[in-house]
């Protein structure tokens, strides 16, 4: 399974939610992409380690992230149910922005040693700045998860598209039952 959505959407919270109520691997593709201070791996090697984490996890996995360098190649051919968390920008904005600052004040560990730093909460360059990212990238993302059902290559998936943390919670309980 692949859950996807916008950054500060709760796609990492409710894979780990939903791996451990389905008793399946949680695989975070954020700790496969981002090494020690920030690197990134070439595109080849992202993809093998992707492929090898959900080659690994033999009772099932729950995959979360949006990278296209893997979506498509790598998660959506092994998956068989997409979930979108399709939250209002609003929701995801006081998410992302709440996060953001735990995560800067608190210098709380993400992947490999790194921590949000400080300066990105005023860089312009969304590359940098995870808010503007997420705002920039709201309705890019919109866009791409309600049209991605129509496309051939995903004929063998299912698509669940949850639009608030109550059908959140009430698609966690229920894989869980």
């Amino acid at each position: 399974m692949s859950v996807v959505g916008n950054s500060g959407s709760g796609k990492t919270t409710m894979a780990r939610a939903l791996a451990d109520a389905l008793g399946v691997t949680h695989v975070e593709l954020d700790a496969l992409f981002h090494g020690p201070n920030w690197t990134q791996p070439p595109p080849a090697i992202f993809q093998a380690r992707v492929a090898a984490a959900l080659d690994d996890a033999v009772d099932g996995w729950v995959a979360c992230g949006n990278y296209s360098a893997v979506r498509t190649d790598v998660v959506w051919p092994r998956a068989d149910t997409v979930v979108f968390l399709d939250l209002p920008k609003r929701v995801v904005m006081r998410r992302v922005v709440r996060r953001t600052l735990r995560r800067v004040l608190t210098r709380e560990e993400l992947w490999n040693g790194n921590r949000e730093p400080l300066r990105n909460l005023y860089r312009l360059d969304p590359e940098q700045n995870i808010i503007r990212w997420a705002w920039e990238r709201h309705d890019v993302n919109r866009q791409r998860y309600r049209s991605a059902p129509a496309e051939p290559a995903n004929a063998h998936l299912d698509f669940v598209f949850l639009r608030s943390s109550a059908e959140v919670s009430d698609f966690v309980a229920a894989a869980g039952a």
